[in-house]
């Protein structure tokens, strides 16, 4: 693995400024790589961060990519990592007119990266210098502890899907609101209309006077508000304070509630178990939003690879090659779903409505098919309106907000289904149905969406850990619960509670329907045990 030369870092610092012209947003300090296939290969496990910590799992994904490399030979174009510099990763045989090309999907993944509510600060930080640091920490806990740091490792990531990412974006956000924002939502609220149950008249009266100081004084409007409540209301502040306690317990994930509370943690002789669960956290946090926005990220990442290749004069001669190599990444295939080609075509569609005024109330109106096939209306440049989409948007809100019947009358999609035809004895795929809804649908289900488990404080005690499973239409994957929950056992340092709920079909006068069960599972000393609710 070397840096690139001279010439190919030229290539790239000109299509910095060429992507920079047309909109794009991003740290002009970067570091690229060439790489063989074999550094591929075995970077793949860590998700292309060499200073990943070791883990044995890695070193088994790195036979079998090696395996199926044997069978099915490939070269990779390249790998971007989202870190501070950004770090990118390059085949060592790709021609400059490729490399030109590559450069321009990297810098769209760069700019998506770092301009996406969803990875917010996740990039800021040198995240390589984070996990050599953590890399060196773990091995001299290794040395120390041995083979009891590996079993907490595994421990800890059989619990990593379920971090509370969400609350910990939310916080994000919150940290750059005002100082009283937090007290402002408690005392409307909360305060007011649960505690001191005031008429609604009283309620208004308090809401004007807020925006009497507020306009009265920007900067000092809350403070002098708040100073006149705690006047009148002496036990404001303590009732405030139980309550941010309280909901802070509520936010936390299991994970972090295991940090915090766990009695065998506590233990002396157990607390360096608290720093390797810390770098499993962290880890997991920082790939989180690469795992929710995979769609959007190499649609955009695609689209502007497209739209900046062509412009650039470098295409020349290579007209061919670039149909032939953007057809491969972006095709629709007929069976499968290809995020590539999933995103790039709704980043044209979306292009499409923006620049013919059809993201409006009147469009919608429409009705009649041919009104709205006929409907353009020009409303200037849409690219303003797609970066503003790639700041606030991920997977599930761009899918549930633009895939319509439109989008996919246009690209001619549909969702198909495996069945067996029995004369001939072979699996057959047919089309299921052309209607936007369910192929919506199919694409929302091959989301990341791990489940909704969370610690209940109010049943959890040093002896018990008490999670709820909210139901959400999906069941737990049975074989990894007993698994998982002795993992936490080990962490907590006592008995384990898991209420959830299952689904099973039940044909009932020849009418199937679905019935749910709730349960929880115990794990007490290694043994797990199921009782119905």
């Amino acid at each position: 693995m070397t840096l690139i030369s001279q010439h190919v870092k030229s290539i790239m610092e000109e299509c910095k400024q060429r992507a920079a012209d047309e909109g794009l947003s991003f740290d002009r300090e970067t570091l690229e790589y060439i790489v063989t296939n074999q550094d591929m290969l075995e970077l793949s496990p860590r998700m292309m961060i060499p200073t990943l910590y070791d883990y044995w799992v890695q070193d088994v994904q790195v036979l079998q990519e090696k395996g199926k490399y044997r069978l099915y030979p490939s070269n990779p174009y390249e790998t971007v990592i989202n870190t501070r510099p950004a770090v990118s990763f390059y085949n060592d045989n790709n021609p400059d007119w490729l490399n030109v090309m590559i450069f321009y999907h990297v810098l769209g993944h760069i700019d998506f990266f770092q301009n996406n509510t969803f990875f917010r600060d996740t990039w800021s930080d040198d995240f390589l210098g984070k996990a050599r640091a953590d890399k060196r920490l773990i091995n001299r806990l290794r040395s120390e502890y041995g083979r009891w740091v590996d079993y907490v490792i595994e421990f800890a990531r059989g619990a990593d899907n379920i971090l509370g990412f969400y609350k910990v974006l939310s916080g994000l956000h919150r940290n750059r609101m005002p100082l009283y924002s937090h007290q402002m939502d408690f005392y409307f609220d909360h305060f007011l209309q649960n505690i001191k149950k005031v008429s609604h008249g009283e309620y208004l009266k308090n809401l004007e006077r807020y925006n009497q100081l507020k306009r009265e004084s920007a900067s000092m409007g809350e403070s002098l508000f708040f100073s006149e409540v705690k006047t009148l209301y002496p036990e404001f502040d303590s009732l405030y304070e139980k309550f941010l306690q309280k909901k802070h317990e509520q936010n936390r994930d299991v994970l972090e509630y295991i940090l915090h509370h766990s009695p065998f943690l506590e233990k002396e002789e157990n607390r360096w178990m608290r720093s390797v669960i810390h770098v499993v956290r962290d880890t997991g946090l920082y790939f989180d939003p690469q795992r929710r926005d995979h769609i959007f990220n190499e649609g955009w990442a695609s689209y502007w690879h497209e739209r900046l290749f062509l412009k650039d004069p470098r295409i020349g001669g290579h007209e061919v090659d670039f149909a032939r190599v953007h057809a491969r990444v972006t095709s629709l295939p007929k069976v499968g779903l290809n995020p590539y080609a999933v995103g790039i075509r709704l980043l044209e569609y979306i292009e499409d409505l923006a620049g013919t005024g059809r993201l409006s109330w009147e469009y919608e109106k429409l009705q009649n098919i041919e009104e709205r096939r006929r409907y353009r209306k020009k409303s200037g440049d849409p690219t303003p309106y797609l970066l503003k989409l790639r700041e606030d948007f991920c997977d599930f809100t761009l899918i549930n907000r633009f895939v319509d019947q439109d989008f996919v009358n246009r690209y001619r999609l549909f969702t198909v289904e495996k069945r067996l035809n029995s004369p001939r004895q072979i699996w057959e795929y047919v089309i299921r149905s052309r209607k936007a809804e369910d192929y919506r649908q199919m694409l929302l289900d091959s989301l990341w969406h791990p489940p909704d488990i969370r610690v209940d404080p109010g049943r959890s005690d040093e002896n018990t850990l008490f999670l709820i499973h909210r139901d959400e239409e999906k069941p737990l994957i049975r074989e990894y619960i007993p698994p998982t929950m002795m993992g936490l056992e080990f962490l907590w340092g006592g008995q384990v509670r898991l209420e959830t709920t299952e689904m099973y079909y039940e044909n009932e006068n020849q009418v199937t329907k679905l019935v749910k069960i709730p349960v929880c599972y115990t794990m007490k000393e290694r043994k797990i045990s199921r009782r119905q609710l």
